[in-house]
């Protein structure tokens, strides 16, 4: 009796073992997309009232845990039973984050279509009007997520589907809690330098003290690494999108000239994808107003 207990637990160690390897591997895999998520829900979290920034980013946890026990189970199943399901829902996923990146350049040379978050908020003057507009961003933010967390769980189960099924679900699931975790954490921090600074002004007894040296870069730098966020999370979008077309459909793949780095043909891949389907979205508004 005392044996196959100790026979259990050490079947439960080697799992263990491997599950931490592959997590390992898996997370280098899948490096490259987490700094993308990480960049894109920064850029979306930000620019609400000071007390909502908090409350607003809870809402947007919660979305991305709902997110993965949606993709999550399915993942596991479409691999099992329709792998060619995969690939077609990665390249809707690529289809929409390059319209989203694109669309994000032409509102910014197209000032006369300005929808940034101060002038949405200008907008606005009623609370109900507020929470609304809140709410609409919040959904945005958790299709992002969605599509983000689709491309995470598959690329980090390809890492280890030849592995035994505990195996895979163990791996994937952690990767997936670090991506919402790690990804939402850091973004709370981002989003709090200010408040942060301020406190460290405030409890500082001295106008040289290095707290409040600290705390007027905090608060100073903010503004710089939001502008900088919403940046490098539109570049971010059309990277994803571009990634997926390249890796996924092998005469696109096939045109990567030699001297070309992989990085900037994905880029330009979802630049085309991206201001194709902004064309074709325009092209359908249009006709939809005449009709």
């Amino acid at each position: 009796m005392a044996s196959g207990i100790f026979a259990i637990l050490d079947d439960i160690a080697a799992l263990m073992d491997d599950v931490a390897m592959m997590s390992k591997v898996a997370a280098k895999k899948t490096a490259g997309i987490l700094g993308d998520d990480l960049a894109v829900n920064a850029e979306k979290a930000s620019g609400f009232v000071s007390s909502r920034e908090i409350p607003v980013l809870w809402a947007i946890t919660k979305g991305s845990l709902l997110n993965k026990v949606i993709i999550l189970p399915i993942a596991f199943l479409l691999s099992a039973f329709l792998p060619w399901a995969i690939t077609v829902i990665l390249l809707l996923g690529g289809l929409y984050l390059g319209y989203e990146g694109a669309e994000k350049i032409y509102h910014f040379f197209s000032p006369h279509h300005d929808d940034s978050k101060k002038e949405e908020l200008k907008r606005v003057s009623s609370k109900e009007e507020i929470l609304a507009l809140e709410k609409e961003r919040v959904k945005s933010a958790i299709l992002t997520d969605f599509i983000l967390s689709v491309e995470i769980v598959i690329i980090a189960l390809g890492t280890v589907v030849k592995e035994p099924i505990v195996t895979q679900i163990l791996v994937v699931t952690i990767i997936a809690l670090i991506a919402t975790v790690g990804v939402y954490g850091i973004v709370a921090l981002i989003i709090r330098m200010d408040e942060a600074g301020y406190h460290l002004i405030e409890k500082s007894k001295s106008d040289k003290s290095f707290s409040r040296k600290l705390g007027e870069i905090l608060v100073a730098a903010l503004p710089k690494v939001i502008k900088s966020l919403s940046v490098i999370g539109t570049i971010a979008l059309l990277l994803v999108a571009g990634g997926i077309f390249v890796h996924n459909l092998d005469f696109i793949h096939d045109l990567l000239p030699e001297a070309v780095p992989s990085i900037i043909f994905e880029l330009l891949v979802g630049l085309v994808v991206g201001f194709a389907c902004l064309l074709l979205v325009k092209l359908f508004m249009k006709i939809k107003k005449r009709f």
